[in-house]
């Protein structure tokens, strides 16, 4: 074929190929008399120019009050239905979810992911379930989250303590979240799959000694900005025989490194599996006798497992430090009540079902800052229909979570954050599908409950332990960066210690 290819001249190559595409666009287009309304775009391209914007989800909302909560888009030759309200949301992920419950994924996601082996990002079928079942085995679960208690009571005690080591006196002392949080919460992430904290470690693929930060860097930051680069052919797939060497080059450097380093690590800690040694963790779960994965998906499944835990929930607890450090009202609000349920004893997990506040603290931030602003796009493998228009098999289901949380018809006074919202005494079940920042239906994410407990954990000693004042200026610095909603420029804020008489044992 190559051979073929080579003697065939370019400019008639061009010329078929662009004839071919003419074509199937052309049929791709037709459109059935029920189909939701189509916002117009350039030919060929579709409505890729009105989607060069940072924030895509902006864009469609600003769609959506043209041409409605349900609209369809194309970009190249993909037609896509975007959905930009709860109410359709759920339809397409519960009700529907047996016509639309493929993922459609980048070509940079699809390498990052070893080809859908992560269960975030696999088709629902037979691996996924399987996947879905070591996961919770190993460290979502109901007895994994008593496993791992102590890890996650070590962790907040860290944050804990370096922010003490930053205070001089009582007066006001400006720290950084983000650093103690981020690096603590890796460490809980290799705790928890891999058994043990890894500060260093030579990788002989490539032949260094890997710093934590280095770590960091290659299993969590290159992955996050891998997965939003923009390769042409996504939307052209027709013309996915035409290289685009610089981008295939940078993700598969990412994903090498990548697959490197977390080999270097299974293969550390299966030395130590096969020696007898006992290792409660993860890897322990994924190795164990009548698993069949294969190596790549082993690696992928590690790895989704440190990038999982090191990534939203450090989103979801800087932007809820943030508003709380903003709006010093809401602040003593949860101050009082955490002294109310637990007296001069530190917060404890067992006292978050007691924590009423503090719950709606969690839940506005996940509505407010919604951690992944677009849910990733699903795939119609059969024809069905939405907000009942007809929607064909081939077409892709992109839902707005951010459009769901400020619909004005759902919530009141969206643009505000307000915890208040969620104390309606309502079942907890029921407050973390309002927001669905975990999804909805048989894909809801496997780690609400972990990011509940880390986040609310760490937010509510936070609070036990200091007062907390935004930096001057601070208050507009709310630009986000990466696949997720994280905050641009890390939380900048004064803390002072709680008043002697009222302040709680340090450690």
């Amino acid at each position: 074929m190559d051979a073929l290819l080579q003697n065939i001249p370019l400019g008639i190559l061009a010329m078929v190929t662009f004839f071919l595409v003419i074509g199937k666009i052309f049929i791709d287009q037709r459109r059935s008399p029920n189909s939701p309304p189509a916002v117009p775009g350039w030919p060929l391209i579709g409505n890729l120019l009105g989607l060069n914007e940072k924030k895509p989800y902006l864009t469609f909302v600003k769609w959506a009050e043209d041409y409605g909560p349900i609209y369809s888009i194309r970009l190249g030759s993909s037609s896509m239905v975007v959905l930009n309200s709860t109410e359709l949301a759920k339809e397409a992920l519960v009700s529907k979810f047996s016509s639309i419950s493929t993922r459609k994924l980048s070509n940079a996601l699809t390498t990052l992911t070893c080809n859908k082996s992560i269960v975030a990002m696999s088709d629902y079928g037979d691996y996924y379930k399987m996947v879905k079942r070591y996961v919770l085995s190993g460290i979502l679960g109901t007895n994994a989250q008593k496993r791992n208690r102590h890890h996650r009571d070590t962790m907040i005690k860290n944050v804990v303590s370096h922010l003490y080591s930053k205070i001089k006196d009582e007066d006001f002392y400006l720290v950084e979240l983000r650093e103690p949080f981020q690096s603590e919460l890796f460490q809980l992430a290799f705790k928890q799959s891999l058994g043990k904290n890894v500060e260093s470690v030579y990788v002989e693929e490539l032949g260094v000694t890997l710093t934590k930060e280095e770590m960091f860097q290659i299993l969590v930051t290159d992955p996050m900005m891998g997965a939003i680069e923009v390769d042409w052919r996504d939307f052209f797939p027709y013309l996915r025989w035409v290289p685009n060497k610089s981008m295939e080059r940078k993700i598969q450097q990412m994903e090498m490194r990548k697959r490197a380093l977390v080999k270097n690590l299974i293969e550390e800690q299966r030395l130590h599996i096969t020696r007898g040694e006992e290792i409660s963790c993860y890897l322990d779960c994924l190795v164990s006798d009548g698993n069949t994965l294969t190596d790549e998906q082993l690696i992928a499944l590690v790895w989704e497992s440190i990038i999982e835990t090191s990534d939203t929930t450090l989103i979801t607890t800087e932007w809820a430090m943030y508003e709380l450090a903003k709006n010093p009202s809401c602040q003593d609000r949860l101050y009082q009540d955490i002294r109310k349920v637990c007296g001069s004893e530190h917060i404890t997990e067992e006292d978050l079902p007691h924590l009423q506040y503090l719950s709606a603290v969690f839940h506005e931030t996940l509505r407010f800052h919604s951690p992944v602003p677009i849910i990733p796009p699903r795939h119609v493998h059969e024809a069905t229909q939405l907000g009942g228009y007809d929607v064909p098999a081939g077409t892709d289901i992109i839902i707005n979570l951010y459009a769901c949380n400020m619909d004005k018809n759902d919530w009141e006074e969206p643009g505000d954050w307000k915890p208040d919202r969620f104390l309606s005494g309502e079942d907890e079940h029921a407050e973390m599908n309002k927001t669905m920042s975990f999804g909805a239906g048989k894909r809801k994410c496997a780690g609400s409950s972990q990011a509940m407990l880390i986040s609310c954990m760490t937010v509510g000693r936070l609070v036990q332990e200091f007062h907390w004042k935004l930096k001057e200026g601070e208050e507009e610095n709310t630009d986000t960066v990466q696949l997720t909603n994280h905050k641009l420029y890390p939380l900048q804020a004064y803390i002072r210690s709680r008043p002697e008489e009222v302040r709680f044992g340090r450690f």
